[in-house]
């Protein structure tokens, strides 16, 4: 019984420090656009070749 005394205080402390850095990531804004990243792959930055016509 006595590892209770040392197992609940330190899941609560990893708990409180995941949402101190959840917190911490949300104010610093690396959520606030999701969208855009994924369909970045997708867009082509190299213009077009040269035609010959």
């Amino acid at each position: 019984m006595s590892v209770l005394f040392i197992v609940v205080p330190l899941a609560i402390l990893l708990a409180a420090i995941a949402v101190g850095a959840f917190v911490w990531s949300v104010k610093r804004g690396q959520y606030d656009d999701v969208d855009t990243p994924a369909v970045r792959m997708l867009h082509d930055d190299d213009p077009p070749p040269p035609s010959d016509k």
